[in-house]
């Protein structure tokens, strides 16, 4: 498997993470640029059928990685099974998804591996035969273009919104059953149910509309405008730093350089001025809406959509006009 690329897929509790087919679409681009074929790892157990759901995309092949170690994720058991796999397979490059469970097993991954790993990377560049990705540097302010020093496999992550996974080429591949390799000794970790702090909490990575709301909502009992857009599109609430530090939602609501990076279908971003810390964490949606009574709000400059006014006028109606074509339809 030389000279090819591995996309490491994600799934939790039985469901593929779609953020893995954002980073198969990286792959293929890669791929397009050095000739490198493309295949797809799935750590799990049990994990065939979401296999087969990977496989419908244009790569080379696809390992469902198997064991009942891997059942509930645990950072020990994953190093384990993935260090043994890449060491067998030796693939050029590695891509992950760059997410919490990535974040929190990947630089043990490379640690074991002897290798590199260039995290939450915004693009690549393919100059002169050698491979470049591109990450943000003091919160969004500058960008750099990062190479491996070190032998292969290199190991990057891609960050969330950086590819369109609808974009990733569809194709046929075949799927193999992998059993993973299980450490011999006991486990440090013992997994129990995945901690929710409330109801409200969600992954607003997987969300595929985002009603955003920043300081232009004045007050905490203003967000119920925010909420009834929300409720009649069928997505999210979310906020930037301000409107969490108060108090007003929920940390885990928050977008932004030191929140959630999200990459929805359609981001609203009601009273949000658009400060770097916010757009490093959502400038990957697919369609933005602004409103904002300041004409120069730097959030103008990303909208695909942009309506000068009061929010307090125009949310209101949006959401009244949402409601009839959604009862009319």
């Amino acid at each position: 498997m030389a000279d090819s690329i591995l996309v490491v897929a994600e799934q939790r509790e039985g469901k593929l993470n779609r953020v893995s087919f954002e980073t198969i679409a990286a792959a293929q681009a890669i791929s397009k640029d050095t000739g490198w074929p493309v295949e797809v790892v799935l750590a799990g157990n049990g994990v065939s059928a979401l296999a087969q759901e990977l496989a419908q995309k244009a790569v080379a092949k696809v390992y469902a990685l198997e064991s009942p170690t891997l059942e509930a994720y645990t950072s020990d058991s994953y190093v384990y099974a993935l260090k043994s796999f890449i060491s067998e397979k030796q693939p050029k490059l590695v891509l992950f998804p760059h997410t919490y469970q990535v974040r929190d097993f990947a630089p043990r991954l490379a640690l074991a591996l002897d290798r590199t790993l260039i995290s939450d990377s915004i693009g690549y560049k393919h100059d002169g035969g050698k491979l470049l990705f591109t990450r943000q540097m003091f919160q969004g302010k500058f960008a750099a273009d990062v190479s491996f020093a070190g032998d292969a496999p290199w190991l990057a992550t891609i960050q969330i919104g950086t590819f369109r996974g609808d974009h990733a080429e569809a194709g046929s591949a075949l799927v193999e059953n992998v059993a993973a390799a299980v450490a011999d000794s006991p486990a440090r970790v013992t997994p129990h149910e995945v901690f929710q702090e409330a109801k409200q909490a969600v992954d607003l990575s997987q969300a595929e509309v985002i009603v955003a709301v920043g300081r232009g909502i004045k007050e905490q009992k203003n967000l119920a405008l925010a909420e009834d857009l929300a409720k009649a599109l069928g997505g999210e609430v979310a906020a930037s730093r301000p409107i969490c530090d108060n108090g007003w939602l929920p940390l885990e609501r928050q977008i932004g350089s030191s929140g959630q990076t999200v990459a929805p279908k359609l981001y609203f971003a009601l009273g949000i001025s658009g400060a770097i810390q916010h757009i490093v964490g959502m400038k990957g949606s697919r369609t933005i809406v602004a409103i904002n009574k300041d004409a120069e709000a730097p959030i103008f400059e990303i909208a695909d959509v942009g309506v000068v006014g009061n929010l307090f006028d125009v949310v209101p109606a949006v959401t009244e006009e949402i409601k009839k074509a959604r009862a009319g339809a």
